[in-house]
């Protein structure tokens, strides 16, 4: 996009870029403009627009008011191909694109992806990111593939209450317990896919955290866990035990923070990836060797972290690979916070190394959410993931197959960076793939 230098150009290039949208894909009217006056003006608010304007115009109106109050021309924001109905965002006025890269094909041995060779959508902003995670899965290929395990932990909520102190506490834990049932049975009607695995409690002084673990299928389930609380409490804890709920959500979730209790009791999908690599594929591949790839793992990955006091992150870059695959995917970017949690294992076997890591918290879904706008709809379909009625697979298959390809991925993205580490090879592959290349 051509850079605006004045506000003289920016109205020039925000009247043609708004006739032009307008009559390509809405049709000029002069109510739309009225509308987006009114927004500029401040006498609406950018969410109290018609309710018979369609997601394309209401997105539009914004874009027309935001240009015209800040003179910035949005024609590229403008410009999505993907079904604006769909989008799970408030006050849209179109789309940020992000690239997306392909890593593979890496065989997979699970229990949902079995012998398989995928292909890897990742969406990244990051130079050198999918070079590397490519060269992990040539790696691993060359190795016979990646062994992949998942378990269903649960999606977790915890509302805080307030109680007059230990002997309170103890009577509403009490009645939690005794009352299990009849919990279960209620957070069962909000969702065929909800269903309570365990209520645990924690009481700190006079307060009493209830932690509540569902499993919830396909779907992540933050909402109708959250949904599901909500009426637990007020239908059945409030006024059986007139103790009050202080908030649905009291952090012993933990929903979008490191914690410990999520990185020793999970959060949901666990997930373990593991591999052997032999001598020839370390050198031929990786160019690094068994005993420098083992020391640079213990001294980054485990006395680094214990150094700075890491939360759960004994891992070199999680997070990189987490994130890709989320954003590909239509994840809840937010929870990388969690997910990017872990530990990673490198131990000498033989002439060469077994390689691990270990994803306690991996909160993800393939329905529901940013999973189905297109380009994350086609994202999952070149994953083998095609949720919904056509589809023959059984409920929490899809987000299980998912959770795999994700350990899977980490694990070569987690091993090409060490290898790179430890053959002093990180700081020259990003001057030549993460540097911008001049116009």
């Amino acid at each position: 996009m051509t850079e605006v230098t004045s506000a003289a150009e920016a109205s020039s290039a925000t009247e043609a870029t708004s006739a032009t949208e307008v009559a390509s894909a809405i049709g000029a009217t002069s109510a739309f403009d009225a509308l987006a006056d009114e927004i500029a003006q401040g006498g609406r608010g950018l969410h109290a627009l018609p309710a018979d304007l369609n997601a394309d115009e209401t997105a539009f109106v914004r874009r027309t008011a935001l240009a015209r109050k800040h003179g910035v021309a949005l024609p590229v924001t403008g410009d999505y191909s993907m079904t604006l109905a769909r989008a799970r965002c408030e006050n849209v006025i179109g789309a940020v694109q992000v690239p997306v890269g392909v890593a593979g094909p890496l065989l997979i041995h699970g229990e949902r992806v079995r012998g398989e060779e995928v292909y890897v959508p990742l969406a990244t902003t990051e130079g050198a990111l999918i070079a590397s995670v490519a060269r992990g899965c040539r790696a691993l290929g060359a190795a016979g593939g990646v062994t992949a395990r998942v378990e269903d932990v649960g999606i977790t909520r915890a509302p805080v209450f307030a109680t007059s102190g230990i002997e309170e506490s103890r009577r509403l834990m009490a009645w939690v317990r005794e009352n299990l049932e009849e919990i279960r049975d209620l957070a069962a009607t909000c969702s065929r896919r909800l269903h309570v695995a365990e209520v645990r409690p924690q009481a700190v002084g006079s307060s009493v955290y209830l932690r509540f673990r569902f499993t919830t299928g396909d779907a992540m389930g933050m909402n109708m866990a959250t949904i599901a609380c909500e009426r637990i409490v007020r239908e059945l804890i409030e006024p059986a035990t007139g103790i009050r709920c202080v908030a649905l959500s009291g952090n012993y979730c933990t929903d979008k923070k490191p914690s410990a209790v999520n990185l020793l009791e999970g959060r949901g999908k666990r997930v373990f990836a593991e591999a052997r690599l032999d001598a020839d594929v370390l050198a031929r591949v990786l160019r690094t060797d068994r005993k420098s790839l083992c020391e640079v793992q213990y001294r980054k990955n485990l006395l680094g972290s214990a150094v700075a006091g890491t939360l759960g992150g004994f891992n070199a870059h999680y997070a990189n690979m987490v994130a890709a695959l989320f954003l590909a995917t239509g994840q809840d970017i937010a929870q990388v916070a969690e997910a990017c949690q872990g530990i990673t294992c490198v131990e000498p076997r033989g002439d060469g190394v077994y390689v691990s890591v270990y994803l306690p918290d991996v909160p993800l879904a393939t329905v529901g959410g940013g999973t189905g706008l297109d380009t994350q709809r086609e994202a999952l379909a070149l994953l083998g993931i095609r949720p919904g009625p056509d589809t023959d697979a059984a409920e929490g298959h899809g987000a299980l197959r998912l959770a795999e390809i994700l350990g899977a991925v980490v694990l070569a993205g987690e091993l090409n960076l060490l290898a790179a580490l430890s053959s002093g090879a990180l700081a020259s592959a990003h001057q030549r793939l993460g540097r911008p290349v001049a116009p």
